[in-house]
């Protein structure tokens, strides 16, 4: 019979990963050592090790889970019955609110995808595309004209995600501008260029 887990194992992996990511997303993959970890989380090294084989293995966590719930917010909102345009729009702002809501997760996935061992890197890539994809099917629904230009479409789609991906470096949420109203710059701007660039 298999060893049932504790009610507290997701808790405490949970609190590994925002430990791991504040520490990565302060110092780096290679700059944070599981000890580390362990001094800031206020826990044993035996323990995490207990959960996590490897670093890498905790680095691998922090990166899936935030693409996971990206994933997520973007299979909901495509399977809405809704115009394109009013997809786009909620899913830039769900977008947002996960990027704010684990900006040290997400700027750990932007900086240290390449110390993901390969196998599991490939998995978190597959994501990315996944997500690039959606967008790529949503601007095309907006702007038909794109599907006749080649590499247009997705050219358009790594834009719309460049205008987003790198707000962590210097938005405040609690300055002038929200995230909200960043989501619906970052659509604008991402409309307003469409059909010129399907011209």
């Amino acid at each position: 019979m298999a060893r049932t887990q504790a009610p507290e194992y997701d808790e405490r992996k949970r609190a590994i990963v925002e430990t791991a990511a504040a520490l990565f997303a302060r110092d780096g993959f290679n700059g944070a050592s599981v000890a580390d970890i362990a001094k800031r989380g206020k826990i044993s090294k035996s323990l995490i090790y207990h959960y996590y084989t490897s670093k890498e293995d905790i680095l691998y966590d922090v990166m899936i889970s935030h693409v996971r719930e990206l994933e997520a917010a973007a299979e909901e909102i495509a399977s809405d019955e809704t115009s394109a345009q009013t997809k786009l729009r909620d899913l830039t702002h769900r977008f947002m609110a996960l990027y704010v809501g684990a900006a040290d997760r997400h700027k750990v996935l932007l900086n240290d995808l390449d110390n993901v061992p390969k196998s599991k890197r490939a998995e978190i890539v597959s994501v990315q595309r996944g997500l690039i994809e959606t967008v790529r099917q949503m601007l095309v629904e907006i702007e038909p004209k794109l599907s006749k230009k080649p590499g247009a479409a997705f050219a358009a789609a790594m834009l719309y995600f460049g205008t987003i991906n790198w707000t962590h470096t210097w938005f405040n949420p609690e300055g002038a501008v929200n995230a909200d109203t960043m989501a619906e710059m970052a659509v604008d701007l991402t409309l307003g260029g469409l059909a010129k660039a399907a011209g």
